[in-house]
């Protein structure tokens, strides 16, 4: 993956930097079809930690490799690149298909929407390779959901861990609520010219 910036790389941990682990809201993280509820929070680490795979893991219900993983960030984000380390055994997705800023998507609709963008994937059991976004297409993301329709012949699909890279743009999602509610006030809460008898209206 070419680097994201200036400077002499040799100096700087670039994937630690740009890894926007801290930015995704792991709480509500969920996945369809894992034989193991909750197990989707566990492959959401720190990049140095990307390889570690002796705690718990995200892995399909048997005989049905399909697994649905939705993603919200704290802050909307910039995504340039996505990793993905799967399983051995051909337990490793082998295609990854993107929808952005959609809730509420399950399989049916993972199946017949098109995608913001899919890639062929390979079995990357050291953590090494990163699947370049069009980045144009994800600016502003405030949540992402990445499908993965089947594995390389395992009855199962396992993913050890997902990363993103990119830039987070600090505003918080909550805070673009509150702009969104102050920009639309409410006209019983500010009283007009004619209701207050007299002066100009305010809006606090």
């Amino acid at each position: 993956m070419a680097c994201l910036h200036d400077h002499s790389c040799e100096e700087h941990d670039c994937s630690s930097n740009w890894s926007l682990y801290q930015h995704i809201d792991i709480s509500k993280v969920f996945a369809l079809n894992e034989a193991t509820p909750g197990s989707v929070k566990s492959v959401f680490k720190a990049w140095e930690d990307r390889l570690n795979t002796s705690g718990e893991h995200l892995e399909s219900n048997e005989g049905d490799p399909e697994l649905l993983v939705f993603i919200p960030f704290t802050s909307d984000v910039k995504i340039k690149s996505i990793s993905i380390v799967g399983g051995a055994y051909g337990t490793s997705p082998s295609k990854m298909r993107v929808f952005i800023n959609r809730e509420g998507i399950d399989f049916s609709d993972a199946q017949s929407m098109q995608a913001v963008q899919e890639w062929d994937l390979v079995e990357n059991m050291q953590g090494v390779l990163e699947y370049q976004t069009r980045y144009s297409k994800f600016q502003s993301v405030a949540n992402i959901t990445l499908h993965f329709p089947e594995s390389f012949g395992g009855d199962i699909t396992e993913i050890h861990y997902i990363g993103f890279k990119g830039e987070a743009t600090q505003m918080k999602r909550d805070a673009v609520a509150n702009i969104v509610y102050e920009l639309l006030p409410n006209p019983s809460d500010h009283k007009t010219h004619a209701e207050s008898g007299g002066g100009l209206s305010h809006i606090e």
